[in-house]
């Protein structure tokens, strides 16, 4: 797999949590509403639909496609291994989300729009990054 060395952790929050930690048991989970449906990726604290605070994560998935895609030749930290794929992923199952990611186990060359791709989850510590990888 190729890996991004120096990865810059976030912060995690009442808010977030579940979707940088629910990785250790296999799913990505994203808010939803539990008063109207709305998913909220990134998470906020009221739903921007219904203005409910009624909100709790809740396991997708995983599945998604190459909505967009650039490929970085730049090492940006000593240790960086290039090229790396930076994509925008739109989930499925919730084709309303889109996670912006990283795609591995490909070759950069080889990686297109419109590819489906499966979550797969690179730990650090406490926080569980998706990362998305082609069928």
């Amino acid at each position: 797999m190729t890996k991004v060395s120096a990865r810059v952790l976030p912060v995690l929050t009442t808010l977030n949590t579940s979707f940088w930690t629910t990785g250790r048991e296999g799913h990505l989970s994203i808010l939803r509403c539990q008063d109207c449906g709305a998913w909220l990726h990134p998470p906020a604290p009221i739903c921007p639909d219904c203005l409910g605070q009624n909100l709790a994560p809740q396991p997708v998935s995983g599945s998604g496609v190459i909505e967009s895609l650039t490929i970085n030749h730049q090492a940006w930290s000593p240790g960086d291994v290039v090229p790396y794929t930076i994509a925008i992923v739109s989930l499925v199952d919730v084709p309303d989300v889109r996670l912006t990611t990283n795609i591995v186990g490909a070759d950069a060359d080889t990686v297109r729009i419109g590819t489906r791709v499966v979550v797969l989850f690179e730990r650090h510590d406490d926080v569980w990054i998706p990362l998305f990888t082609p069928e």
